[in-house]
This record gives structure tokens, sequence and C-alpha cells, in this order.
């Protein structure tokens, strides 16, 4: 396969994942909003789970909501818009490699995003707007995991979406950390125990996550369970084992195989409780984040240059 086709299939996949998990945070937040007190920090939490900051402060001085939605939905730059945009273009040079119904797929959503998007600031309508968003995308992955071949072609697309899967979770880790673990003697409040499911629901986690866990929702037990499950999709070391399972179908791939491996031993070694008390979870996931990092341009060196 040509280094220019792998790289535009790889990034349709950043690209698609990237528009279902902003759909995702902006319909929990919408929501969370609703139990927090009126000085939460919410919305600012949301420009920088997404690590968009900079670009926010070029074009707004105050985190509001309003701003933050209308920012994320039509942003020329960061949006879901332009996520969605970009998608479609690396898919449009690649269609012949995929199934015709994810094209179509990809098609309905630029479509659905064309629509004005100054209706949704306000709520009302917005839980259903970002709902059909979420569905397409899922729908979309549904075609392409259910109806394409897994040879190369796959594969980089599912390094893509995996490799932005993981980068989202951690990203959500951290911005909790940040907010909610500020003292390692702080006591929790009413409001730890809402702010904690809000991280499981912007990862669509509550459900597995209760399932795994018996006891309340606690920051130990969302982080073990987020960064350490080898069987739920969105937590980073499946998202992370799967990247190392298209790895292994590619030639040269010593280097990165290596480094994707000695990130999920670092991921299985970590004691979630430690580092909470300790008040190190937040430099843990720093490291992390600096791995994928690597990875991304370990990837990109070996196979789509």
């Amino acid at each position: 396969m040509l280094s220019r086709v792998a790289e535009r299939l790889y990034w349709f996949g950043r690209y698609q994942e990237r528009t279902e998990n902003i759909a995702r945070l902006l319909s929990v937040y919408t929501n969370l909003v609703l139990d927090l007190p009126r000085d939460g920090f919410a919305w600012e939490s949301l420009v920088s789970i997404t690590g968009f900051e900079h670009a926010f402060k070029k074009r707004f001085t105050h985190a509001s909501e309003r701003n933050v939605v209308k920012f994320l939905l039509e942003d020329p730059t960061c949006s879901l818009r332009y996520c969605v945009r970009m998608a479609r273009e690396n898919a449009r040079t690649s269609r012949d490699l995929m199934p015709n119904e994810a094209w179509e797929k990809i098609n309905e959503l630029h479509l659905y995003l064309s629509e004005d998007v100054q209706q949704r600031l306000k709520r009302e309508g917005r839980y259903e707007f970002l709902s059909r968003i979420i569905d397409i995308s899922l729908e979309l992955t549904g075609y392409l995991n259910g109806s394409m071949s897994e040879h190369l072609p796959h594969h980089f697309i599912k390094m893509g979406s995996y490799l932005e899967r993981a980068d989202m979770t951690t990203r959500i880790i951290d911005v909790a950390c940040l907010n909610f673990l500020d003292s390692k003697d702080r006591q929790l409040t009413e409001y730890d125990n809402i702010l904690w499911m809000g991280v499981l629901k912007s990862l669509n986690a509550y459900q597995m996550y209760r399932q795994h866990v018996q006891e309340r929702v606690n920051g130990e037990d969302v982080a073990e369970f987020l960064l350490k499950d080898r069987f739920f999709p969105r937590a980073v070391a499946h998202c992370l084992s799967q990247v190392a399972s298209s790895f292994a179908q590619l030639q040269r791939n010593d280097k990165p195989h290596r480094k994707v491996n000695r990130t999920l031993r670092r991921i299985d070694k970590a004691d979630m409780e430690l580092l909470l008390d300790q008040n190190k979870l937040h430099d843990f996931i720093d490291l992390i984040q600096l791995d994928l990092s690597r990875l991304h341009a370990d990837l990109s060196s070996t196979w789509l240059k």
C-alpha cells in the first residue's frame, strides 16, 4: 500500500473517532452542568479536555456554555464540523478501499452538520442533535468493523481510531485529576460522585463500570477501570492492545511494537491507590500521553512517509 493512502486512512480513523468523542462530551456536559452549582467548572474543563485552549482563547474571553458549544460545533479548525469535513476528505480519496455504506454514512454526517448550528447553542434540541451525530458515527464504525476485510486498509483505520480513543480517555482522566484531586487531604464532597459519574458517562462506561466495580463510584476505581481494563473498548489498555494487534500485521513493526508494549507494561504496573494518595496521577497521565505522542510519531515515520 502506498504511504499516502495509508496516511489518509489513518487520519480518517482519527477524525472519525474524534467526531464521536466531541459529540459525547458535549452531550454529557450539557446534562452534567444541571447537577453542578452555578460556579462549577464544567465548561472550562471541556475546553481543556479537547486540548484546544489556545484556539479557544483566540476567539473567546470567557468559557461560558454558549461560547464553548459554539466553538466545538463550528470552529473552522477544531470543531465537530471540521472533524467531519477532514474525515470525509480523507475517505473521499480512499473510498474504493472501504464499504460503500461507510462512505454514505460519512456523507450523511457531513450533510447533517452542514445545517445552521446557531439553533443548537441553546439547550433545547441539543441532546437530540448530538445523539444523532453519535448514532451515525456508531453506524459508520459498524460498517467498517462488520463489512471491511481485515487487510492493510482496515488496520490503518483501526490504528487511527484506537490511538485517538486512548488519547481522549487519558485527557478526560487528566482533567478529572486537576479538578477533583487538587489536595491529597481534600475530603469527598457531595459533587465528587456526580463528577466521576460524568467522567464515566463521557466514555459511555458507566454501565460496564458498575458491572466491574460494585462499590460507590470513586476516583481510584474509575482510574483503574479506564486505564487498565483489557475488555472495555474505551479503556486505554484495551485501545493499545488493539493497536498492537494491528502492528503485528505490518512489516517493519519492531520499534512501534516495542513501544506500545512498553506503554502497556507501564499501565499494568501502576498503583492507582498510591498515585492518588500522592497526588501523582496527573504526572502519570502525562507520561502516558507522551508515550502516545511518541507512538504516533513512530507510526508516522515507519509507515506514513
